[in-house]
């Protein structure tokens, strides 16, 4: 069955199922049939019995008894009647065959029995059914037994099987067939899923669709599948663009690294020495590139860590005033003459201590590098909702939707350092801990990043 097609399969299993039916059906019907044949043939018997003297004469014809004047002629027909004594001598009707007698008959004719009913067969070996009873107007000691041949029931009933088994061969024949076209129909959309499939696999073009009509199984698949393959093609999408993205931010910081290192090889292969000051600002802009780099390969390594689930990375209860703390520390470090003023209230949330902790540091450090020289910087956290307020530009309304984008930056940040990728990882953490980021202008001036991750101002017993 394995090697064999599906559309094979499926008309093989439908014209096996129709011959079990119809086998089924015609044995239950030719039992049936056999069953009223049969009653009706032994209510005939039962129903028959022998014309007034035709026992006596029969008797008389063989010796048994005087002869007597009789109607042993006015035998029915299609009957054959014989008489038995208790002694179990048989007397036939003359020009039929003796039937064998057996110990019912004989049980009747000695008064044992009421009556007998039983398949016998006579001399001749012809099968019949027999019927035997106290023969009437006769003293005790004789019976007399009414045959039919069981041809009358069995010829109707072969050929009722033959007429059933040709029946059921054509049954099962039309039955094949309609399966084969029936699963020919019905798998015509798993063949253009199929081809589809092929398609993509030989082409990688995952722009094909599969027109979906209906609301069943098959049109459910078909949904399915373009939505696999559209979500396959959006993400490969996001993959080349964030290879594309990612040379080009590389590209900038590697140009102005080779420059310098070029010079400083350059000075000691000439033997031309650089001057004192200038020698320093190469080094120190060489540093600056090198950490640069460094950041923007961390980001991009914590950008494309796939989400985690509960299976492969549990979340943990993390005290989030204790993570915004920490974060602070290390954000004032980095504000040296900020001002920073803080008011952080108790709050538990689900989720990874060191994403949480690196996405509030992203939101501090950009508040930090907008923020004037002597600006202040107000952090606070109230029933699990973290804002960070600063004194800097601000950030237009029309670029506030692109402002979680993968390498996006404003154009007035352009000249400072960063990757692009800080909101996106600040994004993507908060997602995982079911919370939401959303950046809006702060009065009068400035930016305001809002952090709500749900949560309990109690931890959990």
């Amino acid at each position: 069955m394995r090697s064999l097609s599906l559309r094979a399969r499926l008309g093989l299993l439908a014209a096996v199922a129709v011959a079990v039916a119809v086998s089924a059906a015609s044995v239950a019907a030719w039992a049936f049939t056999g069953q009223q044949l049969g009653r009706q043939l032994d209510s005939n018997l039962r129903s028959v019995s022998a014309p007034p003297g035709f026992v006596e004469g029969l008797l008389a014809s063989c010796g048994v008894s005087p002869a007597l004047p009789d109607g042993r002629d006015q035998a029915p027909s299609p009957y054959t009647i014989q008489v038995i004594t208790g002694d179990g001598t048989v007397c036939a009707q003359p020009g039929t065959t003796p039937i064998k007698v057996t110990a019912g008959d004989l049980a009747v004719a000695r008064g044992l029995r009421p009556g007998a009913l039983h398949d016998a067969a006579d001399e001749d070996g012809r099968a019949m059914r027999v019927a035997t009873s106290p023969a009437r107007m006769m003293p005790r000691g004789y019976a007399v037994s009414i045959a039919q041949p069981r041809d009358t029931v069995d010829a109707p009933l072969r050929n009722l099987a033959f007429l059933l088994l040709g029946v059921a061969g054509l049954g099962v024949l039309a039955a094949a067939t309609a399966g084969f076209g029936i699963a020919r129909a019905g798998l015509r959309p798993v063949e253009r899923l199929t081809a589809t499939a092929e398609h993509i696999a030989r082409t990688e073009d995952l722009t094909v669709r599969i027109p979906a009509h209906g609301h069943d199984e098959i049109a459910r698949l078909s949904q399915s599948f373009n939505a696999m393959t559209e979500a396959l093609s959006s993400s490969r999408d996001r993959q080349q663009r964030l290879i594309a993205d990612a040379g080009h931010e590389l590209r900038t910081p590697l140009t102005s690294l080779r420059t310098n290192i070029e010079l400083l090889a350059r000075s000691e292969r000439t033997g031309r020495a650089i001057p004192a000051a200038a020698k320093k600002d190469l080094i120190d802009s060489v540093t600056a590139q090198i950490g640069e780099l460094a950041g923007l390969i961390g980001d991009l390594q914590e950008l494309s860590r796939p989400d985690r689930t509960a299976a492969d990375a549990p979340l943990q209860v993390v005290a989030f005033h204790e993570v915004v703390g920490r974060a602070l520390e290390r954000a004032r470090r980095r504000g040296t003459g900020l001002d920073f003023t803080t008011e952080l209230d108790a709050w538990y949330v689900l989720s990874d201590p060191a994403a949480l902790e690196r996405a509030v540091l992203n939101l501090l450090d950009n508040a930090v590098k907008f923020s004037p020289a002597d600006g202040t910087v107000r952090v606070r956290l109230d029933s699990g909702e973290l804002t960070v307020r600063d004194e800097g530009p601000g950030i237009p309304a029309d670029e506030l939707p692109h402002v979680f984008d993968r390498f996006w930056r404003s154009p007035a940040a352009r000249a400072l350092p960063g990757s692009g990728l800080g909101l996106s990882i600040v994004a993507q953490t908060v997602q995982r801990s079911g919370g939401s980021v959303a950046l809006r202008p702060a009065d009068p001036a400035g930016t305001e990043a809002a952090l709500r991750l749900p949560g309990a101002a109690a931890p959990p017993p």
